[in-house]
């Protein structure tokens, strides 16, 4: 007697609710601007190897390691530009695709997750050599690091995938957790803060606690439930007052101009702003339910 199939049966005309091959569209321009961030961050990543072969065989951090570093933070950055550039560029031209998002995501691993996990492994840890616990401390912290940015990334993908999208609905634009590309970005922000005080004395010694609890802050802020803006309602139609468009040139024109202090303080200020918003928004007290039966 044969035992009875577990499997769905599926009625011969079904049809998936997403068109197989929409989904898996490639998109040349969005598609190109991630292979551009994945560049960017398989780049960065081989930087900070040579800069800690360069380490090899001198005391503290070389003129050549100080460059292969700032070379690793500045594909980063890169890779956020490109990273801007994807989705903005397919939503523009209505060219979204399940296949551009997947893509964009396993990018985002290397570019976000990988390369700023080696940049703090390789600069914090290869000037504190003959300290095998530090080693393996800061290994986990970085793996803790990339485990959060891949976990971020999925649960992104899954929340904002069609299927679960009410038609008509509109959704919240913000981010739920630290985007990846910010905490990306406040990790290399401050790693070139610290490069430019290394040059002044070639050592790291004194900053060596420094990166490895922000690392694992970074870490917790990507899983969280805290509600980060996105900025996706900013387009070319987007108007806004005088004053604003003034102070926003003015802090452009000064994180230009001071890079490794601008660039670090408005990272520092995107993760302060949601939390404030996020503990101010528990703070707030919730109406009381009117009662239809009150008390005589």
């Amino acid at each position: 007697m044969s035992k009875p199939s577990s499997m769905p049966q599926l009625d011969d005309d079904y049809e998936p609710p997403l068109d197989p091959s929409h989904a898996s569209r490639i998109y040349f321009l969005p598609n190109l601007m991630t292979a551009g961030n994945l560049f960017c961050g398989f780049s960065a990543c081989l930087r900070c190897i040579e800069a800690n072969y360069a380490m090899r065989d001198t005391e503290g951090l070389s003129a050549a390691a100080i460059s292969d570093f700032k070379w690793a933070v500045t594909y980063i950055f890169l890779a956020m530009g490109f990273d801007a550039l994807d989705g903005r560029l397919a939503r523009m031209g209505g060219r979204e695709s399940l296949f551009g998002a997947e893509f964009d995501s396993i990018a985002d691993v290397v570019s976000f997750g990988l390369a700023p996990a080696l940049l703090v492994y390789f600069l914090i840890l290869s000037p504190t050599k003959g300290e095998p616990e530090l080693l393996g401390l800061g290994g986990l912290l970085g793996f803790i690091y990339l485990l959060a940015a891949a976990v971020r990334l999925a649960r992104f993908n899954v929340i904002t995938h069609p299927l679960l999208q009410k038609p008509g609905v509109k959704t919240n634009k913000d981010f739920v957790g630290l985007p990846v590309p910010a905490a990306a970005g406040t990790v290399a922000a401050l790693v070139l803060f610290l490069l430019n005080l290394a040059e002044r004395d070639h050592s790291l010694h004194r900053w060596a606690l420094a990166l490895p609890p922000l690392l694992l802050l970074i870490a917790v802020l990507m899983v969280s439930t805290v509600r980060y803006p996105s900025g996706k309602t900013i387009d070319l139609r987007t108007r806004t007052k005088l004053t604003t468009w003034i102070i926003l040139v003015a802090v452009g024109a000064a994180v230009f101009r001071f890079k490794e202090y601008g660039m670090l303080a408005c990272c520092l200020s995107y993760i302060v702003i949601g939390l404030v918003n996020h503990f101010r928004t528990k703070t707030i007290p919730k109406p009381l339910p009117l009662d239809s039966n009150p008390p005589l």
